[in-house]
């Protein structure tokens, strides 16, 4: 399997496959850690149910979380 993954990307491409697949699996580990952090509710049970099923969902749920904070953090700036 390795050999085959090498011969169809080739060096550079196959340590760039591996980095994003790496990249994709932390951010979905964050995500799915941003998620249990809500305060108790159905909807928290519904997320992590998702987020465990569909992983694009938690990494698409942290950078719309982010997307708020940065909007948050720019409507209290002084």
């Amino acid at each position: 399997m390795l050999h085959s993954f090498y011969n169809s990307f080739g060096f550079i491409g196959s340590i760039l496959v591996a980095m994003f697949i790496f990249l994709c699996f932390i951010f979905w580990m964050a995500g799915i850690a941003g998620i249990s952090q809500l305060p108790p509710s159905k909807k928290k049970s519904t997320k992590l149910f998702c987020s465990v099923i569909f992983p694009p969902y938690p990494i698409i749920w942290l950078f719309v979380d982010m997307f708020r904070q940065k909007s948050l953090m720019e409507e209290t700036e002084i």
